[in-house]
């Protein structure tokens, strides 16, 4: 029997290898482009959000870009290095979102939908005033390039002033974590469950990412069991949202874990059919697993639910005609 080649690992590892040389040497700058839309829970555009796109990484200072949504709620960046980058969208009468994304300067980058939805009751807070929003602004920054004893500072005045806006417990928490302080996150995390009870807008979602925040700790511990079990709580707290069985999916797949990170992601698939993305994952995973049939079927399906004329196609026609040589 004819032995399976690995087709793509040697692409996979020249990639990587000038992706890091153009990190490190950008600092942040290049060729890269980005852009997205903000709406709101009814997927209608937000025009005027604040859009703040930070470079991260493990020391130094992260480059930082801002701009402000169109009346179409479309926002734009350019001369962006490769990399991971924080997002953070704030809008009068919405409650601030955070997301990381990956962009790159050797292919088009796919366009970001972020939602926001408006603050009402429950402990959710409107802030408006421009204090409170550059201190989120600066811990951010700070927690970005690695100083999480300055954003711990910045995220608790921050607090300290919006006693309501509880959702940054989440932010508090993370630093701990990031600090190997795990027993300390961990009681901020139950924290946020514990106030999310009150909250009757967004504390099902809220209480979803304090377990997925509590899954990672332990999975950073080499706890698998324990973290599987908070994942499931995820899951389970909120299980007719797709995003957040697909973000506990990515969770496992940056740690290299394959069959969970596979299981999150054909979750994702199951309860949103037809999104795109939970597919062009488990495409990844399974080449990561040098499975080409399956990674061949999970990229074909992707091209059937991506609108054709997406930058992320033509990459994965390439991966495709790569794989099937």
């Amino acid at each position: 029997m004819k032995a399976r080649r690995n087709y793509f690992l040697p692409v996979l590892i020249l990639m990587f290898l000038v992706s890091q040389t153009l990190l490190l040497a950008q600092a942040g700058r290049g060729v890269g482009r980005l852009g997205g839309l903000v709406l709101d829970e009814n997927d209608k555009p937000v025009v005027g959000a604040r859009v703040i796109m930070t470079y991260i990484q493990d020391a130094g200072g992260g480059l930082k870009l801002e701009t402000t949504t169109n009346k179409k709620g479309e926002w734009s960046f350019i001369g962006l290095g490769s990399g991971r980058w924080s997002i953070v969208v704030s809008a009068e009468g919405f409650a601030p979102v955070t997301q990381e994304v990956t962009v790159s300067q050797l292919e088009k980058n796919p366009r970001v939908i972020i939602k926001v939805q408006r603050a009402r009751g429950g402990g959710m807070s409107i802030i408006e005033d421009q204090a409170s929003l550059e201190l989120l602004d600066q811990g951010n920054a700070f927690f970005n390039e690695g100083k999480y004893d300055t954003a711990l500072a910045m995220y608790q005045q921050f607090y300290e002033i919006n006693p309501s806006a509880y959702q940054i417990l989440l932010n508090i928490g993370d630093c701990y974590r990031e600090k190997k302080e795990y027993d300390r996150a961990l009681e901020i995390y139950n924290q946020v469950i514990e106030k999310a009870k009150e909250d009757k807008s967004k504390g099902i979602t809220m209480t979803a990412k304090a377990y997925a925040a509590i899954g990672l700790v332990y999975l950073n511990q080499d706890n698998l069991e324990e973290a599987t079990k908070y994942f499931k709580l995820s899951v389970d707290t909120a299980p007719e949202d797709e995003v957040v069985a697909f973000n506990v999916g990515e969770i496992f797949f940056s740690n290299q874990r394959l069959d969970e990170a596979e299981r999150y992601f054909k979750m994702a698939a199951s309860i949103k059919s037809s999104w795109p993305d939970p597919y062009l994952k488990l495409g990844y995973v399974s080449l990561n697993k040098n499975d080409i049939p399956a990674a061949i079927e999970h990229f074909e399906k992707f091209l059937t639910l991506e609108p054709q004329d997406s930058p992320r196609v033509s990459v994965v026609q390439q991966i495709l005609q790569a794989i099937k040589k």
